[in-house]
């Protein structure tokens, strides 16, 4: 099990080595990366000219546990440009710190990445949402209530005490927007509420949960507190594959959320290639 040293000193050479490690298996790092979450690996595997690397050949990165998560580094090109692909995310409901499940994403940022395109499945919130459904993340609630910056801090990648007043990159935000209209592809919009886990929602955490977000889900928080503070542009983008306010008796199940994922990969791949050419 990785550990993070509480030095600050320490934990960045921590990074370096994980950085090192990545420079080693591919070469100089593009600034684009795309982290492809559940159902949504598919996005990898349309890279032209793909080298893949497994995690677990990688210095000190923690390999994923879910289905659906490849756990596979990638690099290739998309829309044109060449770029960085994480398909598959470590989550903090799989028992490791938060600083070791964004450890990954901090190392790409140290290897050169500079702009961060984050994706998810999330489950829908909103009446007027359909699952399926892509949605644009215009702002997060953190009810994680883990951030991955706790500790010393890393003063050679960020502040203290970084601003998270625009966690998304409203110019990237502009550009997904155009994209989604050029494409003819129905791009939603909403704040993405952030739960610790592995359990679904209960139907009264739904009802409060509404009023407050559009879309609820495991991951993408502390990956984007982490890229905000090392400077970082970040986009994110929700694929909403099952409803929490348009449901039957019906269980929520994870298989549910794998389907609708794989249904919608080619919107899904589409939009995020297109987006990706024109930064």
């Amino acid at each position: 099990m990785i550990e993070i040293p509480d030095n600050s000193a320490e934990h960045l050479a921590l990074l370096d080595e994980t950085a090192a490690s990545i420079k080693e298996a591919f070469g100089d790092i593009p600034e684009i990366l795309v982290v492809a979450g559940s159902g949504l690996g598919a996005f990898g595997e349309r890279l032209e000219n793909a080298k893949a690397v497994s995690y677990d050949k990688l210095k000190n990165f923690p390999v994923s546990t879910v289905v659906g998560h490849a756990g596979k580094l990638m690099r290739g090109t998309a829309g044109g440009r060449d770029i960085m692909v994480m398909s598959g995310r470590k989550h903090l409901y799989e028992g490791v710190d938060v600083r070791v499940a964004t450890l990954p994403l901090q190392a790409m940022l140290r290897a050169g990445v500079k702009t961060v395109i984050l994706s998810n499945a999330a489950g829908s919130l909103n009446v007027k949402f359909a699952v399926g459904d892509l949605m644009l993340i215009t702002d997060h609630i953190n009810n994680m209530f883990k951030n991955p910056l706790i500790g010393p801090n890393l003063d050679d990648m960020g502040p203290r005490f970084p601003d998270m007043s625009e966690p998304y990159n409203r110019e990237l935000q502009k550009v997904a927007r155009e994209t989604a209209l050029d494409l003819g592809i129905l791009l939603r919009e909403g704040v993405y509420w952030g739960n610790l886990g592995p359990s679904y929602e209960t139907q009264a955490e739904v009802q409060m949960l509404r009023q407050f977000a559009d879309a609820v889900g495991m991951s993408t928080v502390p990956e984007c507190i982490a890229a905000t503070h090392a400077g970082a542009r970040v986009l994110g983008i929700s694929v909403l594959t099952n409803s929490l306010v348009l449901k039957t008796d019906a269980e929520t199940t994870h298989e549910e959320v794998m389907e609708t994922g794989r249904q919608v990969s080619d919107k899904f791949c589409n939009l995020v290639s297109t987006i990706i050419s024109k930064l």
